[in-house]
């Protein structure tokens, strides 16, 4: 932040301010903007001031000769002051004749500061009248932003955008090529020759960036202030910090203000973002090609090299917060992002309280559950690295992985292979015929149908029989679950209080189809 834009309060707030008292008796009536304030009695203060200052002084140094005072205001001047506040009484009965005069003369803005008022009062009011207006700012900035965000989700992104810049800058936006066309713009048009000067700004500064010696060219900016008119262009950044050829051109007839800057960084950014190929596709390159060639007949594992991964970690997940609360932040894109981000992975799905990704891995790498995951509200079951054929496989692991840690209420359960299970005993055909006929009668059990049968029974399994946490799980009445279990014994002729007969459940589940 330079120095004209430090938090600053105009001059004239504080002489309008009744409690100060404070009277401008010396000075030009043009208003100076106060962004410190300070107090010294010493004879030449200038090595210890600071541009923007309100100085304070009860004349208890200053010189006694029309000379000397001349040379002390002369030297506060140089130092950058914004005003002299002089306290009358009891050094000085009045503000003397020689600092009114040496003042007018050196155009210094003269405040006479009555008795009444402390010193400490003028600080103290400064300071809140300027955390005030920077709280105003904020608020201010906070406003715009969010309107551009809104903005850029339109379907009209860029014409939205450079709307709602021109409506919080106060000035004509316009958006050019490399070559000075006018792709679009919003706000009233200004009368030529502004807008052909504004071209012509942006012709030379998206020139000399792209002649630029640097490989890496930053963003560059550039401006034209002349008497009535205010000219700023901004190229757009590139990614991986390089620099577009499109450029953000601005027109107003005031200076722009340490706000308006903030709002045109925020703007720049987001229409180098809605200018870039991977807004334009929505996705990168590489994604979109395989998709297309999927939603044209080919397989899973002739895309996957496409996508740059080899072998794949499929991801099963539950919000239970979700599940518990029906909360729609669950969906929000900064969390979306966030989860992105932990699992490494741009291949997400989230369907409320569920989730699924790839991850793309390698044979040898072991899965691993970031901890960001468990602090959004995700419980995850992670599958073995696979290739692309074998995803359905995975599949079927990372949902049996998730099961595994609902039920153990872990953050995080990673499938592992062991031949030594009951799984592995029984041949996998023979295993589906013996599940499929221990369900058959559940086909012949009418409303709510087999399908939410099966699920509340795979769920109360997996919570091991406690009746709310099953609900709290499937979002239903306790008594709802304990109605359709009831359905579930009374169909296949069993006491689910039986352990050994929990137990055949729970194997028949893991085979069924």
């Amino acid at each position: 932040m330079t120095e004209s834009e430090q938090p600053s309060v105009p001059l004239s707030a504080l002489l309008a301010d009744p409690a100060l008292g404070l009277r401008q008796v010396a000075g030009p009536a043009e208003d100076r903007r106060v962004s410190t304030v300070g107090t010294t009695e010493i004879e030449n203060p200038a090595p210890y001031l600071v541009v923007g200052e309100l100085l304070l002084t009860a004349g208890v140094r200053l010189p006694r000769d029309a000379d000397g005072i001349d040379t002390y205001v002369r030297q506060v001047v140089a130092a950058g002051v914004s005003a002299l506040g002089f306290g009358v009484a009891p050094v000085h009965e009045e503000v003397p004749p020689d600092l009114i005069a040496a003042c007018d003369r050196h155009g210094l803005p003269l405040l006479r500061i009555p008795p009444a008022t402390p010193f400490v009062a003028v600080g103290r009011a400064t300071y809140t009248a300027i955390s005030e207006a920077r709280n105003r700012e904020l608020r201010e900035i906070s406003r715009a932003q969010s309107a551009l965000a809104t903005a850029a989700a339109r379907p009209d992104a860029l014409r939205a955008v450079l709307d709602r810049l021109s409506a919080h800058t106060s000035a004509w936006a316009a958006l050019y090529d490399a070559h000075g066309s006018e792709l679009f713009s919003a706000g009233p048009r200004p009368a030529s020759p502004t807008p052909e000067r504004l071209r012509a700004l942006a012709v030379r500064t998206t020139a000399r960036v792209r002649t630029a010696a640097a490989a890496r060219s930053v963003p560059a900016a550039a401006a034209d202030h002349r008497t009535g008119t205010h000219l700023t262009v901004h190229t757009l950044p590139g990614p991986d910090g390089t620099t577009t050829t499109l450029a953000l051109g601005q027109a107003a007839t005031t200076a722009p203000t340490p706000v308006h800057r903030q709002v045109t960084s925020t703007a720049t950014v987001l229409l180098a973002l809605l200018t870039s190929p991977r807004h334009a596709l929505g996705t990168d390159t590489r994604g979109a090609g395989a998709l297309v060639r999927l939603m044209l007949g080919a397989t899973p594992a002739e895309v996957a090299p496409a996508l740059g991964a080899g072998h794949w970690t499929v991801v099963h997940g539950r919000n239970d917060h979700h599940a518990l609360t029906g909360s729609p932040d669950d969906d929000d894109p900064a969390q979306l992002a966030t989860l992105g981000t932990a699992l490494g992975t741009p291949y997400l799905y989230v369907d409320g309280p569920d989730l699924k990704a790839l991850i793309p891995s390698t044979p040898e790498a072991r899965p691993e559950a970031p901890a960001q995951a468990a602090e959004l509200g995700w419980t995850l079951g992670f599958s073995t690295p696979v290739s692309a054929a074998d995803l359905p496989h995975a599949d079927r692991q990372a949902e049996r992985a998730l099961q595994r840690a609902l039920a153990a209420e872990l953050p995080a359960t990673i499938h592992t292979e062991d031949p030594l299970t009951v799984h592995a005993l029984v041949p996998p055909a023979d295993a589906r015929d013996l599940a499929r006929a221990r369900f058959a009668p559940l086909d012949e059990a009418g409303p709510p149908g087999p399908a939410i049968l099966l699920n509340t029974l795979h769920t109360w399994l997996t919570h091991h029989g406690s009746w709310d946490r099953t609900a709290a799980t499937l979002q239903v009445h306790r008594n709802t679950v304990r109605h359709r279990l009831a359905r579930v014994a009374e169909a296949l002729g069993v006491d689910l209080q039986d352990a050994g007969v929990r137990m055949e459940l729970w194997f028949a589940l893991q085979w069924l189809d």
